[in-house]
């Protein structure tokens, strides 16, 4: 692999999001190394923490550095105990991180859900549910439907309650760009696409179906299925296994893939790829985070596990630098060092050896990308 240079602004945010950074810096510094890579990683607040130093969730600075960067690295933000103390507007996953997703047109969320064989005592399915593993791809479109659609209110009635109205707003364009990605994800894959509705009852719904059937004949060696939401949530649990891609629109997808990441034994195992239209040679501008959130009763006592947040360096290396070779070691690391024993509190048996701090299971990973 040739040097390149490449900027990432690095936004690690609140709660254990600066300690699950640290490690996945450490991680792309140990990518430099093997691969001969210039990666330039700036650090800058986000959140409560760009609030505290700023006064700003996200500073006219910061977004000017994510703008000149290929690629942002994401933490977390928010921390319910200091909600009350500004409007909700200025409240960090508003004004931080909504606010990155619609300034990037960050429409397509990747989220890969993948059950480690030796973690399977953490999965709380029977192993007889999970015999044939779980691998599956949720494709989540992201800047529409119930979050961003108008009208968003809430009104004050003449008979004195209050009536509150969101919108699931599609359009054909937006539900066609997304299908897209799920059926070229899935060439890559077992090449199938489960599309997720409710045409049963949402008009929106009925449009997605009819999209999503005729992007399909674009893509003949991919097989589509459509599948009701509430019926999907079940049959995640009864049969996980037959699922590769799922092809969400927004509030379907938030809620089926934290379920599916409880598939995989652990939120601290779940990473994430935001990706726009903006990037550069040809590829996707993206923000990679976590999607355990900032779980703010561990932060600061050195337990947290950083593996999804360096798997979501992985997925950034992939699909915004392009430096496939790069992401593959990330990910073999990974399993490797799981696969070793490697085991951070949440996802450690009764019978493991003691659990490891998050800068030690960083350096695991690091050790295994270095000398694999």
């Amino acid at each position: 692999m040739s040097a390149s240079s490449s900027q990432i602004a690095a936004l690690a945010g609140d709660g254990i999001g600066p300690e699950v950074m640290r490690e996945a810096v450490n991680v792309l510094r140990a990518v430099e190394q093997r691969f001969s890579l210039a990666l330039t990683i700036t650090e800058a607040p986000v959140g409560w923490a760009g609030i505290d130093s700023t006064g700003h969730a996200l500073s006219p600075e910061v977004m000017n550095l994510c703008k000149k960067s290929d690629a942002i690295l994401f933490g977390s933000v928010g921390l319910p105990d200091r909600d009350g103390t500004v409007p909700k507007e200025q409240r960090p996953e508003r004004a931080a991180l909504l606010r990155l997703r619609q300034e990037f047109d960050l429409y397509a969320n990747l989220r890969p859900v993948r059950l480690y064989p030796q973690l399977a005592h953490a999965c709380p399915l029977k192993a007889e549910r999970i015999a044939d593993g779980v691998d599956m791809l949720v494709v989540r479109e992201l800047t529409g439907g119930l979050y961003f659609g108008q009208p968003k209110e809430t009104t004050q009635l003449a008979d004195g309650q209050r009536r509150a109205v969101d919108s699931m707003v599609y359009t054909t364009s937006e539900i066609e760009r997304i299908a897209r990605v799920a059926f070229h994800e899935a060439r890559a894959r077992r090449r199938h696409v489960t599309s997720v509705d409710k045409a049963n009852v949402l008009e929106s719904s009925v449009l997605w179906r009819e999209v999503v059937t005729q992007v399909a004949r674009d893509f003949p060696d991919v097989t589509l299925e459509h599948m009701l939401a509430d019926n999907t949530a079940m049959q995640m649990l009864l049969r996980p296994s037959r699922f590769d891609v799922l092809l969400c629109e927004n509030t379907f997808g938030d809620l089926l893939s934290d379920e599916a990441a409880a598939l995989a034994g652990s939120l601290g195992m779940l990473p994430s790829a935001s990706l726009g239209v903006g990037g550069k040679a040809g590829r996707s501008f993206g923000l990679y985070e976590p999607a355990g959130g900032t779980a703010p009763d561990i932060a600061g006592k050195g337990i947290a596990n950083p593996i999804a947040q360096i798997l979501s360096a992985a997925l950034l290396l992939r699909h915004s630098l392009g430096f496939a070779d790069a992401a593959d070691a990330v990910e073999r690391a990974v399993a490797d060092a799981i696969a070793a024993g490697c085991r951070t509190g949440d996802i450690r048996a009764a019978s493991d050896a003691p659990a490891l701090s998050t800068s030690e299971m960083g350096q695991a990973i690091v050790t295994h990308l270095l000398h694999s």
